[in-house]
Order: structure tokens, then sequence, then C-alpha cells
């Protein structure tokens, strides 16, 4: 009985060795996927800034001297040809009379001249003296006469310098600011009070050198007031700085007001809001993506085959979870967004449910 079962277990043993062995199951991975499809994003951008007049005028005397008196405060409404501060004219006062002295001397001359001209005139022509003589008193009568216009018009200059020690508004505004005092010694051209013209309002912001392209073509933009954020005034960008600060390396610009109404003052600090369409573009989930020598790739699923494969693409701007893809994908593929580095060039997978 024994020799039975052993020659049993050997064929048994032989039986088995003659078969082939199974294949292994194929590895399928389960991944994620999504599929690709052009979006049309909104851009919006969003700046600080401040209530600015339009025109804004720096005021200064166009003569030195000492102030005698201050009659406006920052503040104040002026109306144009309004005193705004004088200087003490005594000194200006003087010039003028000493220059209208030096004139009544050089008329008085010119009319001497002038009358010693006609006798010699006269005398000429009795033959009693020479041409040449009767020349000299013509080129002294001359000669005193361009004396009488030069010092009218220094009499006139040093009027005019009286004048300056007046400083007035050159239009109706607002006083912003004030630098000086009464008793002050000014010279000539020192800024000295900042006068904004009333009527047109604009809001100042700085713009980043990487959103000009964007505040300079945006659809629309918005002005808030700090004061009353729930309220909206339409703005018009209408200038735009072509040289950053050296400091802040922003570009000034300024938006003007459409409809501003009696809430928008001066000085008030404001945000200007920026939106415009963008243009189409594709974008995928940043866990997509997957570095090979430094290239960003992503792996794209064959619907057929249901096999991924890898593909380089070109990244644009980064947004949150979302990556610009500028090439290298097209609307309508699927890629894989879960699993990414678990996978090979031409492996089979299966998408799962996110």
């Amino acid at each position: 009985m024994k020799p039975f079962l052993t020659l049993w277990a050997i064929f048994t043993l032989l039986a088995g060795c003659g078969r082939e062995a199974a294949p292994p199951p194929a590895d399928i991975r389960p991944v994620r996927a999504e599929q690709v499809e052009p979006t049309r994003a909104n851009s919006q951008g969003r700046y600080a800034g401040e209530i600015r007049a339009r025109y804004e005028t720096a005021l200064a005397f166009r003569v030195a001297g000492r102030v005698s008196a201050r009659q406006v405060e920052v503040g104040t409404q002026v109306k144009a040809g309004q005193v705004i501060a004088t200087l003490d004219p005594q000194d200006y006062a003087l010039a003028v009379r000493a220059a209208q002295a030096q004139l009544a001397a050089a008329e008085a001359e010119a009319q001497l001249a002038h009358q010693d001209l006609q006798r010699f005139t006269a005398l000429r022509t009795q033959n009693f003296i020479s041409q040449a003589e009767l020349d000299r008193r013509r080129t002294t009568a001359e000669a005193a006469q361009a004396r009488v216009r030069q010092l009218r018009a220094e009499v006139a200059r040093q009027g005019n310098q009286q004048a300056y020690t007046r400083l007035t508004a050159p239009h109706a505004g607002v006083v912003t600011a004030i630098a000086f005092e009464t008793g002050q010694v000014v010279s000539a051209g020192q800024p000295l009070a900042q006068l904004a013209r009333t009527g047109e309002l604009e809001a100042r912001i700085d713009v980043p050198e990487n959103a000009i392209n964007d505040v300079r073509a945006a659809k629309t933009l918005t002005v808030r007031l700090w004061s009353q954020p729930d309220k909206t005034y339409p703005g018009q960008l209408r200038e735009l700085s072509p040289m950053a600060d050296a400091a802040s390396r922003t570009y000034s610009a300024r938006v003007s007001l459409l409809q501003p109404d009696v809430a928008v003052k001066l000085g008030m600090t404001a945000t200007v809001e920026t939106s415009q369409d963008a243009a189409p573009s594709l974008s995928v989930a940043q866990s997509a993506l997957f570095r090979v020598n430094g290239q960003p790739q992503v792996w794209v699923v064959d619907q057929k085959s249901q096999k991924v494969a890898a593909r380089s693409v070109q990244l644009g701007a980064l947004n949150g979870e979302r990556a610009t893809i500028v090439s290298g994908l097209a609307a309508g593929e699927w890629v894989v967004t879960a699993g990414v580095h678990k996978l090979a060039p031409g492996q089979q997978v299966r998408l799962t449910q996110p």
C-alpha cells in the first residue's frame, strides 16, 4: 500500500510541473483626473490712494522779504485775486521813489538836450557851426531820450516789484497747506502754500510695474471711499507716469472721478478697483504637475487605452491651487491630478470619482 501512495505522489508532482504558471494580474493604478477646459477669468486689482484736486498750485512770492501778514489758514476757501499774504513793502516803495527821481532828472536833461539841438540847428543853417558839432548835439539829445525810456521802464519794473509783495490766489480754490508764518523772511520762489482748484477731483494711486498693463487696459475703474465703502464712483484713467518713483519703484497714476458728490472731500483715503475680462485660458490643478529635469510635466490619459503619457507644459500664472497652462495641452484632454508620483509611462490607470 505504501509503494502505491508514493508513486501517486510522484505522478502528482510531475503533472504539476508540466503545467504553465498563471500570469500575474495587470497593475492598474487608480488615479484622479480632470478634463482640461478653457475658462474666462475676470482680472481684478485694488490700489490704495487719496482724493486730490486735478489742479494743485504751489504759491510763492516773486520777490524776497519779511512776511508782514498772513490772511488765510489751511482749509480757507479763496477767490481769484484774494490776498494770501503780504511782505513788508517799505524797501520796494523806496526803490520806486528812487527810480522816479532818476526819471525826473533824466527827463530834465533830455529837455535841455532837445533845446540845445534846436538852437544849434538854427546856427547850422546860418553856417555859424560845423556839421560835426550839430551831429554831436543830435547824438546827445537822442542819448538823453534813450535814458528817459530806460528809467521809465525801471520805474515800471520797480512798481511791479512792489506789487509782488502781495501774494494773491491765481484762481478760486481751497488752501490745502501752509509753510510760513508772519515775520518769517522768505526768498523769491520759495513755496509757501498749496492751493487746490475747486472742481475736478481725482484719486491718486501708485501702481506696481507688473500691473501697469492691467491698469492701462482696464475695462472699468471703480473708486471707493474708506469712509463710505458701500458707495462707488465711476473713474477714468487720466494720467500714468512713464517713470517709476526712485524709492518705491511704483508708477504714479491719477484716476478722474466722473460723478463725484459732496461726500468726496480732498485728502480722503480711497481705493481704486480695476476690472477686465481676461482672455480664455487653460488651467489645471497644481497637484497635476511634476518636474523632470526642471521641466514641468503632466500625465495625459488616453481615453481609449486608459494609459498615461508624460507631456511637457509651459506654465503661466499660479492662482491659488490652479496653474495656468500657456502651451502643451489642448481643451478636452484628461490629466491626472492625484497619484502622479506613482505612475510610469504607458501605465494603465483607472479613473476614480473625486
